[in-house]
């Protein structure tokens, strides 16, 4: 596993970037929101409008990779560190939309590159890489969560937290400089005549998109959920996305054990099933006890979904194609990252943020009932339309 960690050092460097604004944001929602002056509902709608432009930043993920070529992740990275910077600083609803806006197409934009570096440094090494890499980013989201409710504890602001966190990035943009993986054969020609079924990539993305919705829905609002229904304290609250981020880890080095020896589709069948029953948990946790332990159920649950959805997409395309069909599952399964919050803002305004998380457990039980199946038939018909 130490191998694979430095074969793929460089990729690593951007997953550990986008855990550590994340990890720092998830703790912070407690009292970014207030110092923004947004309720629930509008606090959703702000994460809801950047979403736009972090999909529409994906799309062109992949003419940011030819254009950066072997430098690309190193430039995507310290973008992310800039951007970092900002939402610390804002003190109105329309600046804080904005500094997230800067935010969600920088790290969308790495987020697209850097699975489709892991994905070709995969063909040319021949081992799976995908798991170890989403377990790098899930132990930098646990570890800035950590630290950042340890932070709060001692009085330290949200602008001092973010900028301590942007300078960390930027020490991971010089390893990923350090370590630049190169395009994949497949970006010379031809790439947008490429025949991949969008009733292939559909599925798949939407599987994506259910696994990184419920994690990023749950990593904005978890630290909420306990402080308000539960009576945590900052460091108590920070707990609940810290949970999630050391759970997912834990699955996700273990999916890269498993990785060549258990079929996706059954992997991906078991793990949604679980990370469901994990957020009803949760939802309805009496106690703190409880909460903890939905938490934990949903992360070594939600912790394998989408590495392994990559890895199935991947394994089914030739190689010229897996970047390609890589940044397309991409833009679909990445809108979940941000459609996720303002979703369970706009029910908790409405109901609770208990209903929120139940309906999370619900849309994730639509993984092994409807999109696994779908998604095995159609592979079975080859990648052509």
């Amino acid at each position: 596993m130490l191998r694979d960690l430095y074969v793929s050092r460089g990729p690593a460097a951007g997953f550990a970037a986008v855990g550590a604004f994340w990890g720092s944001f998830a703790a912070l929602v407690p009292v970014l929101k207030p110092q923004v002056g947004l309720s629930d509902g509008a606090f959703g709608l702000a994460l809801l409008i950047t979403s736009v432009g972090a999909v529409m930043a994906m799309w062109l993920a992949p003419l940011a990779e030819r254009a950066l070529g072997a430098r690309a992740l190193g430039v995507l990275t310290a973008l992310v560190a800039l951007a970092t910077l900002l939402p610390g600083h804002t003190m109105t609803g329309v600046t804080f939309t904005l500094a997230m806006l800067g935010v969600t197409m920088t790290s969308g934009t790495l987020d697209v590159a850097m699975n489709a570096r892991v994905s070709a440094l995969e063909a040319r090494v021949k081992r799976s890489l995908m798991n170890l890499n989403h377990a790098v980013f899930s132990v930098s989201y646990a570890a800035c969560a950590l630290c950042t409710g340890l932070a709060r504890e001692a009085g330290i602001g949200p602008a001092t937290i973010l900028t301590v966190a942007g300078l960390f990035i930027a020490l991971l943009a010089l390893q990923a400089f350090a370590a630049p993986v190169p395009d994949a054969d497949h970006e010379a020609e031809g790439v947008e005549g490429a025949p991949l079924a969008w009733s292939l990539l559909l599925p798949g993305g939407a599987i994506i998109l259910i696994a990184f919705m419920s994690e990023q829905a749950t990593e904005g609002w978890s630290a909420l959920h306990l402080e308000r229904n539960l009576g945590a304290g900052a460091a108590q609250g920070s707990l609940g996305p810290a949970l999630l981020g050391i759970t997912m880890a834990v699955g996700r080095l273990a999916g890269q054990v498993v990785a060549n020896r258990v079929s996706e589709r059954r992997v991906i069948r078991w793990a949604a099933i679980t990370a469901g029953i994990g957020a009803c948990i949760a939802a309805l946790a009496p106690t703190l006890a409880v909460a903890y332990a939905g938490f934990s159920i949903l992360g070594l649950g939600v912790s394998v979904v989408a590495p392994m959805a990559y890895a199935w997409i991947g394994r089914m395309v030739p190689n010229r194609y897996r970047s390609h069909a890589i940044s397309r599952i991409s833009v679909v399964g990445y809108a979940g990252f941000f459609i996720g919050p303002p979703l369970m803002g706009f029910l908790s305004e409405g109901f609770g943020l208990w209903a929120s998380f139940v309906m999370i457990g619900g849309i994730l039980f639509i993984v092994p009932l409807v999109l696994v199946p779908m998604l095995s038939r159609r592979s079975a018909l080859g990648i052509t339309g």
